[in-house]
């Protein structure tokens, strides 16, 4: 495997022309990146007992779970124009995105400590390799709500069929968090931790398993995350975006997360080495 190799002294370097030169960077890892993640993946599950089994099981019991609350009248969730079962694991997909991939790339310059501290090795291909295992398990799950169609007599739009193309903002980004938090957790290691914390906090603050309570609307519109879930779970219940300009906002400030944290992570990474 070859590895593309960086000259230190790039690193300080400021003003707009730096921008092409991390970006060629980046492009150039492109390989890298493709070659680390098959390698992560299929350890993933090597020796597990239910193998890939593990990215379908979760939604289903989440899901599962609040129906059988909602049964029993433990909670009340009404949700219009398609079956719960739907709505709850199309939220679901995309939030397990979103979770999964930051908190594999919070821990992935720790985890490879030993190939950081011995190989002149790219580290946002470390990070980026690791955020990208959340994408076959989304996958899955796009395979686990077109099974749920049938099962719940629903007839999905067309442009359902754009909801993976739709997660691109959310991923965009987790891409970004990851880059900064996983500089973080190489200096405090229970980063990690306290990211799986937040992350299950926030989703409590995201309609992913419930729908918007009009009452408390404002404290949700001002959640970017919201309309990032919300946005691809439209068009796999009205094939429309029912909040377009939300949306656009969300995926404005997706991008300028990740730029603002790759030109962070540009500047700080060459004080990874002696941190791990």
């Amino acid at each position: 495997m070859e590895y593309t190799v960086y000259e230190p002294e790039k690193y300080v370097k400021m003003g707009i022309k730096v921008w092409p030169m991390m970006f060629r960077e980046l492009f150039a890892s492109g390989e890298l990146i493709w070659r680390l993640f098959i390698r992560d993946w299929s350890a993933r599950y090597r020796q597990s007992l239910l193998g890939y089994l593990w990215a379908v099981v979760p939604p289903v019991v989440a899901v599962a779970t609040f129906v059988l609350l909602g049964k029993k009248g433990v909670v009340n969730i009404s949700v219009k124009d398609v079956p719960y079962q739907i709505y709850a694991l199309a939220g679901l997909a995309v939030w397990q995105l979103f979770a999964t991939g930051v908190i594999s790339g919070c821990g992935s310059l720790v985890n490879s400590g030993g190939m950081v501290n011995k190989i002149n090795i790219s580290l946002e291909a470390l990070v980026l390799s690791s955020v990208a295992q959340a994408i076959p398990e989304f996958l899955i799950k796009c395979l686990l709500i077109a099974a749920a169609f049938p099962v719940f007599r629903f007839t999905p739009p067309l442009a359902c069929l754009l909801f993976p193309l739709a997660v691109i903002p959310i991923y965009v980004l987790t891409a970004g968090l990851s880059l900064v938090l996983s500089l973080v957790n190489g200096v405090m290691r229970d980063t990690v931790n306290v990211v799986t914390l937040v992350t299950m906090f926030l989703m409590l603050l995201t309609p992913v398993l419930y729908p918007l309570n009009p009452a408390s609307s404002i404290v949700f519109r001002l959640n970017p995350l919201y309309y990032l879930v919300q946005g691809p779970r439209d068009l796999v219940i009205y094939g429309r975006i029912t909040d377009p300009v939300g949306f656009a906002a969300a995926s404005l400030f997706s991008m300028g997360v990740f730029l603002l944290c790759f030109r962070a992570f540009y500047i700080a990474k060459t004080k990874v080495p002696e941190r791990m």
